[in-house]
Formats: C-alpha cells, sequence, structure tokens
C-alpha cells in the first residue's frame, strides 16, 4: 500500500548531473526535505552551481512557504540517501547496464511502499526494471531540461509496473507542482522527446543542404512558432488559425499539402562537414558568451514567458 501522494514530504535523488541538481531544486522550492546521492564526491561542486543557478530563478518564481536551501543533505552513502524518504527521483546515467544494477539494488535496500521513478529520455522502464526485485513500483517520469522550470514530466510503466503506480505518480507530480502527462504505452523517446527529435531532423537537413544556418533556424522559431507555442500547443494552434472551421477546416482545407515532401524525417548522414557547420553556426550564435551566462539568460527569459501566462490565468 503506497502513502497518499500529497503526505510525502522527504524526497531521494539520485544523480548530481543537471538532471539530478535540477530536480533536487524543483523540490527544495516545492518545500520539500531532500537527500542527494552524489557517486563521486568530486561532483559535488557542478552539483552546487546548478542548484545555485536554479535557485535565482525559482526564487524570482516565488518558493513554497518553509522552501530553503537548508533542507537538502548531500551524501555518497546510497543507504543515508534513501532513509525516511517518501518517493525517488533517480536520474544516474544514461547506460542500461548500470540501471540495471541500480534498480536491482534499489529493489532490496528501498521499502517496498515508496514509488521509484527513473528520469530517462532513452530508455523504458521495461528495460530498466528487469533485474528489480519490486518491479511494480518503478515507473518513468521524464522530464523537459531544465526540471526546475518547465513543468512537463511524462509518467509511463514498464510491463512489471502497477497501473496504481503510474496514477499514484500522476497525483504525486501534480501535487509536487508539475504537469503530468501519462502515457496510453511505453514507446521510445515518449510524446515531447519524438516530436522535439522530429524538428532536430529537420534542422539537420537544412543546414546539410544549405537551405538555411543555425541562426536563421531559431531565428524562424523564436520569433514564429515558439511564442505561440508557449500558450498553445501544435493541435490548439492550427485549431484557433482557422477560425469557426476549426481543426476540420484546416485539416480539409490543408489536408493534401501533407502529402507534399517538405518535410525529411529521416535523419540525414551527421557527416564531418554536417556536424563542422552545425558546431560552427552554433558557436557564431554564442559569440563570446559564457555557458554560464547563457543558462542563467535562458532561465530569466523562461521565468518572464512562465510568469506571463500565469498572470493572464
Amino acid at each position: 500500500m503506497y502513502s497518499d501522494p500529497t503526505s510525502v514530504t522527504h524526497i531521494t535523488i539520485i544523480g548530481a548531473g543537471p538532471i539530478g541538481a535540477g530536480w533536487a531544486a524543483h523540490f527544495l522550492a516545492r518545500g520539500y526535505d531532500v537527500n542527494a546521492y552524489i557517486h563521486d564526491p568530486k561532483e559535488r561542486e557542478s552539483f552546487d552551481a546548478i542548484l545555485d543557478t536554479a535557485w535565482i530563478s525559482l526564487t524570482a518564481l516565488g518558493l513554497a512557504k518553509g522552501a530553503t536551501l537548508d533542507r537538502l543533505s548531500v551524501t555518497s552513502d546510497l543507504s543515508f540517501a534513501i532513509q525516511d524518504t517518501g518517493f525517488i527521483q533517480e536520474s544516474a546515467p544514461e547506460r542500461i547496464e548500470l540501471k540495471q544494477a541500480l534498480y536491482k539494488e534499489l529493489g532490496e535496500i528501498v521499502p517496498k511502499d515508496v514509488v521509484i521513478a527513473s528520469s530517462t529520455s532513452g530508455l523504458t522502464m521495461s528495460d530498466i526494471q528487469q533485474n528489480c526485485a519490486t518491479p511494480e513500483r518503478c515507473v518513468i517520469g521524464h522530464p523537459f531540461n531544465p526540471p526546475y522550470l518547465l513543468p512537463l514530466v511524462e509518467i509511463v510503466g514498464g510491463k512489471k509496473t502497477s497501473p496504481d503506480v503510474v496514477a499514484w505518480a500522476g497525483q504525486f507530480y501534480k501535487a509536487a507542482g508539475k504537469s503530468p502527462l501519462i502515457m496510453k504505452k511505453e514507446i521510445p523517446g515518449f510524446v515531447a522527446t519524438r516530436l522535439q527529435e522530429a524538428l532536430w531532423r529537420e534542422a539537420l537537413h537544412m543546414v546539410a543542404n544549405g537551405e538555411a544556418t543555425p541562426a536563421d533556424i531559431d531565428n524562424a522559431l523564436m520569433n514564429g512558432p515558439a511564442p505561440r507555442m508557449a500558450v498553445q500547443g501544435q493541435c490548439m494552434a492550427f485549431h484557433v488559425a482557422c477560425g469557426e472551421g476549426g481543426m476540420a477546416t484546416n485539416l480539409d482545407q490543408f489536408g493534401p499539402a501533407l502529402k507534399l515532401p517538405w518535410t525529411r524525417l529521416i535523419a540525414p548522414d551527421l557527416t564531418k562537414e554536417l556536424r563542422d557547420r552545425m558546431v560552427d553556426g552554433c558557436n557564431a550564435i554564442a559569440g563570446t558568451e559564457t555557458f554560464e551566462n547563457m543558462a542563467a539568460k535562458r532561465d530569466a527569459q523562461i521565468v518572464a514567458v512562465l510568469r506571463a501566462i500565469r498572470d493572464t490565468n
């Protein structure tokens, strides 16, 4: 029997990278106690740097009552990290052998009434949970980066996951301030990453064919569909764009164009020439900006967008 998802107060984070540290920042900002497991103590500096950057934006958005960085405990002892936990968010490296070994250990040492969620973006829970003694409480909880700002979390179980756990995870993430998307079935890449991948492949084709530069592509997105997509997804954007006729008008009028060879969803060959064009193009956009400054600017602008949406709802 799992606890009431709204009663969870203590979170365990596994992983010290941008996703693990980002999750830690999110949960701390929502007023949870957080134990963070870092495999190598040398990762602590980069973990703290991500946390400090995130805290600036989270403070600007508004912290939950009682939220403070003092509620964080960092350890390289996994058994200590899971003490008193009510939920585990795993963000270990994307290597199936490592994940399977980790879930084998977690299945043995974590109380059976604690749900374990993976942040994986490319692996399936059916594969991850193979060697776990308690696979029924293991679920995917895939965030979008940075997880401390973007609300989406995609939830899907594996073949051995209990449907009750999938539902529990949806309720928990909602209580934790996320926007959960419970998937109908297990597919590689989930929903958001698959859509992003289609866009990415088309961008690579345009650069490879000399049709557009990285700067052109980003300009087109930032000043075209991106602002609209912050308030309307692809489906509703087309529905509203066609007036009273809605999506029916859109499909009836523009449906034949779907057969035109506009997009090329098969990935292009990543030749050295294409690789260099992308790298050089992005370096030209970045100029002399440091990655730290670019991330901070990105976060500040996302905060402004989130505030604007929140203020008009």
